[in-house]
């Protein structure tokens, strides 16, 4: 059994390319991939070269970890069954090519217990869903905060995600091709005179900004680190001392994340429309992976593999 895949080669090298699938074990189960996304955060530095070292990672590998399609065949020990639309964290299922993401790819084979059933009626847009897990666990471990730093697509549903919670959320953005879509105020940060906010979270992955945040945060305030940083973080110790500023970093989601976010669907709370700009053909995917990484008009790619054989 074999898929086509996105393969990366080494940075920058990428192409759509026919790779062997592993045996589906009992506890397995094999997933007709109909839309796959791809990040701008983490899945970036791997293209560019510049994703720091960790465990599994290496070249040739299948990017992507923002997958959703129907289940075509479940093992008996899996707990699945067959035609569930399931979201797919990745997959590695594909013998000596790494998968340490491996999303991307028109069949993955992956435990029954990986992935997550889609709510009624989402399908594109379920792609999503790994990223809004991911601002719900930065904001799971304490207040609401009251600025988002960045409107990009996880800025986007970090502020959702705190409106669908109860709270008031200002967004700040620089560029004026981001500011719109949104029923919250969307600032320059130049234009926001405020020094008093008591939580702050950061979704813009820039690496120079904590100084910037130190100055306009409440005494006793929390600095929520939400972006992925390739460079270097540092700050002025005695602007933060006198702020008593807290300083925390969220990681990865986890399945508790999954469930709040899929509730918040469900209810109507939460809604994940508008966040996708671009979607491309499999076959167009050095084109797509580029225009995701560099078109700042682009919030968030996708892949249609339905009508890839």
């Amino acid at each position: 059994m074999d898929t086509l895949a996105v393969l990366l080669r080494e940075p920058e090298q990428l192409e759509l390319s026919r790779l062997a699938l592993s045996a589906p074990s009992d506890s397995d189960i094999i997933v007709d991939i109909r839309w796959s996304g791809i990040s701008t955060g983490t899945e970036r530095l791997l293209w560019s070269g510049q994703m720091p070292p960790f465990p599994g990672m290496g070249y040739p590998l299948v990017p992507g970890y923002e997958s959703v399609g129907v289940v075509a065949q479940a093992g008996p020990d899996s707990g699945r069954r067959v035609g569930e639309n399931v979201f797919v964290p990745g997959a590695r299922c594909f013998g000596p090519v790494r998968g340490l993401f491996g999303g991307a790819a028109r069949r993955l084979v992956t435990g029954g217990d990986r992935v997550t059933p889609l709510p009624e009626g989402l399908d594109r847009d379920g792609v999503l869903l790994a990223l809004a897990a991911t601002a719900q666990h930065a904001l799971a471990g304490g207040p609401l905060p009251e600025l988002v730093v960045g409107h990009g697509v996880l800025g986007r549903l970090l502020a959702r995600l705190i409106r669908a919670q109860g709270g008031a959320p200002t967004v700040w953005e620089t560029n004026p091709a981001r500011a719109d879509g949104a029923d919250y105020p969307v600032l320059h940060p130049d234009a926001d005179t405020r020094r008093d906010y008591n939580g702050v979270i950061d979704a813009s992955g820039d690496a120079n900004i904590l100084d910037t945040l130190v100055g306009r945060i409440a005494r006793g305030a929390e600095i929520i680190l939400a972006g992925f940083y390739h460079e270097r973080l540092s700050f002025a110790f005695p602007p933060a001392f006198m702020k008593e500023a807290r300083i925390r970093i969220a990681a990865e989601w986890k399945p508790a994340d999954i469930t709040t976010v899929n509730t918040l669907l469900a209810t109507g709370a939460l809604k994940l429309d508008g966040l996708i700009t671009h979607q491309a053909e499999p076959a167009q995917a050095t084109a797509a992976y580029r225009t995701a990484f560099t078109d700042p008009a682009c919030l968030k790619m996708v892949l249609d593999w339905r009508h890839t054989a």
